[in-house]
């Protein structure tokens, strides 16, 4: 780490697959730009450490108390301030992808000193496109995605919050990014304070996104996809779920619930700028 390092990444590590983890760390390093990546392992134990490759590029970071997924991530946010990156990518381990999609997002963010936080297009494994793009929720639009499906209403209001007119095709300005893959300008994230850590699990991505949409833009760029197993653990396990419906409190407590006119502002203008 003794050269500049432009690009940090921090995935969060829980009883983690050890085949997925390697994809995901073997498709960061994979590339001509100087890098270093952070493991933060939130399980019980340091098991997975031994299964990591040997390269100086690797930090591995025990934090076995599992503080939740963006103290986690704050962890190694703190450590990527100090090595002064450029930008840093918020990764899940489910992840891979292949050579010059860091080179391209790398290159648009240089080229597009407005932007803050950018994510590429998205794939299932079977190569099923993810709508992981859309707006601002409300309290509504979280309930019919999970306890409402099929009723016309909620179809209705679930199109349109996946901005299923979207067709993946353009640039474009989108509220509400997945945290799955975050290309974040580390300046934006020093300037905001990193993650909310209020939230132990779930919702702390749109949190984030509105977050820097205070100080820059948060856009798709689909020029370039990656694949990501995307597993929505929290609708097979009931602990989890209870994780989401704190988190979803909290995030309706700290901005509004029914009445946020903000939302109501950036949502607005995501689809004209989006539909013109």
């Amino acid at each position: 780490m003794t050269e500049l390092t432009e690009l940090t990444a921090s995935i969060v590590l829980y009883k983690t697959n050890i085949t997925e983890m390697k994809k995901a760390i073997s498709s960061f390093l994979n590339t001509s730009i100087n890098v270093h990546i952070f493991l933060v392992d939130n399980s019980p134990n340091d098991q997975l450490r031994a299964a990591l490759p040997e390269d100086s590029r690797i930090t591995y970071i025990p934090s076995h108390d599992n503080p939740g997924f963006g103290s986690a991530h704050n962890l190694a946010l703190r450590e990527a301030i100090s090595l002064e990156s450029k930008y840093h990518l918020i990764l899940n381990p489910d992840i891979e992808f292949t050579n010059g999609v860091l080179e391209e997002l790398y290159t648009f963010m240089d080229e597009n000193e407005t932007v803050g936080n950018v994510m590429p297009k998205v794939y299932y494994g079977n190569g099923e496109l993810q709508r992981l793009c859309k707006l601002l929720p409300t309290p509504f639009d979280l309930l019919g995605r999970r306890f409402l499906k099929g009723f016309n209403f909620s179809e209705r209001r679930n199109s349109m919050y996946e901005l299923k007119a979207y067709q993946y095709d353009k640039v474009a300005d989108i509220p509400n990014l997945s945290g799955c893959f975050m290309f974040i300008r580390t300046s934006v994230l020093k300037k905001i304070g990193g993650f909310d850590e209020r939230y132990f699990m779930y919702l702390e991505d749109i949190d984030l996104n509105r977050r820097i949409q205070a100080v820059a833009r948060t856009v798709c760029n689909p020029k370039v996809s990656i694949i990501h197993g995307y597993h929505k653990e929290s609708y097979s396990n009931s602990k989890l779920l209870v994780h989401h419906i704190k988190s979803a409190i909290k995030y309706f407590n700290k901005w509004g619930w029914f009445f946020d006119k903000k939302r109501q502002e950036i949502n607005k203008k995501a689809i004209e700028n989006l539909y013109e």
